[in-house]
């Protein structure tokens, strides 16, 4: 026998549901959006109306360059052997923490190059960087070629 009281069944509404999640939503993006704090590192950019930096201004770096035949070249300008020492003296006098970038071409000798270098420490200059370039680049001689690999080593039994 049935029962005369019609049941009635559950239901879920999901609109109201959705209102709610996107309510929530908005909510937690704006009070995360507004406890956000901006951090970065202070730059000085430069300006269009900046002015030339002077000419008498401390040097800190040098580029020092001996060619195929031992020529010395210090930021791109020939230097005589014997006026080495002294601008490197007078550099060194300047600013105590001048840096020097040495290099040297494939055609170079290796004792013009030690002795740019002893030049360079005797001038009392202790920051010194060198350029140096793998083989296999392209020289004034045309192109050298890469070493080949030496053999594997020998395994053990």
């Amino acid at each position: 026998m049935r029962s005369p009281i019609p049941k009635k069944h559950a239901r879920i509404e999901i609109i109201p549901l959705i209102d709610i999640m996107f309510f929530l939503l908005a909510s937690f993006m704006m009070v995360s959006l507004s406890q956000t704090h901006m951090k970065g590192i202070p730059v000085n950019l430069p300006s269009a109306n900046s002015p030339p930096t002077p000419p008498n201004e401390k040097k800190d770096y040098v580029s020092i360059r001996v060619t195929e035949g031992n020529l010395v070249y210090m930021d791109n300008v020939g230097v005589n052997d014997s006026d080495i020492l002294p601008k490197l003296f007078a550099l060194h006098e300047a600013n105590k923490d001048v840096k020097v970038s040495l290099s040297a071409e494939m055609l170079a000798t290796h004792g013009a190059v030690i002795a740019v270098l002893d030049k360079i420490r005797l001038a009392g200059i202790t920051k010194i960087g060198y350029q140096i370039k793998a083989a296999g680049v392209t020289g004034s001689a045309g192109t050298v070629p890469a070493p080949a690999p030496g053999p594997p080593p020998p395994t053990k039994p």
